[in-house]
């Protein structure tokens, strides 16, 4: 089965929708559940001693529940004898490694039986030996509860900045409904059986444009390592990647890290976007609403210095449009929205995170726009630049806006649909970063 990134784009890509992306000038200064009280106690306990030892995230995404808003995916089926093998590319290096995994969503414990990193060749292929088997708290298998997440044993793995690596995981007992990333500009691979330490990808014969399971590659012991510059990009799709080309890492948060990377200090930059996530609504399609799910997404990972916020252009575009899979999202005014994004800077603040906020990119010609989602995004954006409640502000609406009409994406910048950034739109968000203010 394939599901294609590509497709998806040329039919329901205008639900998804706009948020967190990049910088200019300095201007200023209840719905899905994680499982039970016990599942998040023991969540909690295997998270702890995340800040010990180093670790800083080299690649990270945000969990879903099992869903298939578009086309299908392995999600809601889960996986049985099944080797699932998932191209990842590193924002910065180091000396060892260690994948996150996450159960969130799961309704039962999930059982994983192996698990190796490797560096990636092509397509499902790896690098002759480079295979590294992975443990977990020094046993080759683990359980994680309803709800939870786990860590791997770090393991010497010397990698580079900007380096693709393939983490491969053994599930020999049936799963049930897989917590996974529904959209992911990148393929990932399954095969029967057990194929975890297989060096050619032969035996992987189905793909998907989804992740499952892993929510991060950390690194740790390399150049600048232990030191608090991380960076999270947070928001929905324009965050997501969704309008960029597949296998090409040219999301705008994978364009930054690039820009690190050619000052000869690469950084961590974390990409929490979610295709269809709205700041103060859940879905069951998009995510938690993004004012709970910012403590577990983004205040969780480690050495983050920043977080940039690109959100709520959903909020406005899903009031009241047919085109949501679902149906239309509750009502969301412009004073509605600009509390949810007070109540994310409040909790990027307590944790000692910058919080800078991006501007709400144009909408016209897509199906979210209307004259009064217009006022509401013109109102929101006057409240970003002005208020200086952000720590600074990178205005991507004028970065992308064509001058002949301002409130629509200029042509070379737009992957389609009026709504999303193609490579160029990516590039140009990430260029309009002011890496000092970050």
């Amino acid at each position: 089965m394939k599901t294609s990134v590509t497709s998806l784009r040329r039919t329901g890509v205008a639900v998804l929708s706009a948020a967190a992306l990049a910088a200019l000038p300095v201007v200023g200064g209840a719905g899905p559940t994680g499982g039970s009280a016990a599942a998040v106690a023991a969540e909690h306990s295997i998270k702890s001693g995340q800040e010990k030892g180093g670790w800083q995230g080299g690649w990270a995404t945000s969990p879903q529940q099992p869903t298939a808003p578009f086309e299908p995916n392995w999600s809601q089926e889960g996986f049985s004898n099944h080797t699932v093998r998932q191209v990842v590319r590193v924002s910065k290096g180091g000396t060892k490694a260690r994948i996150e995994l996450s159960n969130r969503y799961g309704k039962t414990p999930l059982r994983i039986t192996g698990a190796t990193v490797a560096r990636t060749d092509k397509g499902a292929s790896v690098r002759a030996g480079s295979v590294r088997r992975l443990s977990f708290d020094k046993a080759r298998s683990l359980t994680i509860p309803a709800g939870g997440t786990a860590y791997s044993d770090g393991v010497p793995f010397k990698v580079k900045a900007l380096e693709s690596v393939t983490v491969t995981l053994y599930l020999a007992a049936k799963t049930g409904p897989a917590t996974f990333h529904t959209f992911s500009s990148a393929t990932s691979y399954r095969a029967d059986g057990d194929h975890r330490s297989d060096r050619d990808g032969a035996a992987f014969k189905e793909t998907s444009d989804s992740w499952y399971y892993l929510t991060g590659v950390e690194v740790g012991g390399g150049e600048r390592s232990g030191r608090r510059d991380g960076v999270v990009a947070f928001g929905d799709s324009i965050t997501d990647g969704v309008g960029s080309s597949p296998n090409t890492d040219n999301r705008y948060p994978d364009e930054l890290a690039e820009r690190f990377a050619a000052t000869g200090k690469p950084r961590s930059v974390l990409n929490h976007g979610i295709g269809g996530n709205q700041v103060t609504n859940d879905t069951t399609w998009a995510g938690e609403k993004g004012i709970a799910r910012f403590k577990k997404d983004v205040l969780s990972e480690p050495g983050v210095g920043t977080v940039i916020v690109l959100e709520g252009i959903n909020d406005i575009g899903g009031s009241g449009w047919q085109g949501v899979p679902g149906g239309p999202t509750p009502e969301v005014s412009a004073e509605q929205l600009i509390e949810g994004h007070r109540t994310v800077i409040r909790q990027a603040h307590a944790k000692g995170i910058k919080a800078v906020g991006a501007t709400l990119t144009p909408i016209k010609g897509s199906g979210y726009y209307t004259e009064v989602n217009e006022a509401k995004r013109d109102a929101v954006n006057q409240w970003i630049r002005t208020s200086g409640e952000y720590d600074a502000v990178v205005d991507l609406d004028r970065a992308l806006a064509d001058p002949a009409d301002r409130d629509r994406m200029l042509p070379a910048y737009d992957s389609g649909d009026a709504l999303h950034p193609n490579d160029a739109g990516f590039r140009v968000m990430a260029e309009a970063l002011d890496l000092d203010t970050l």
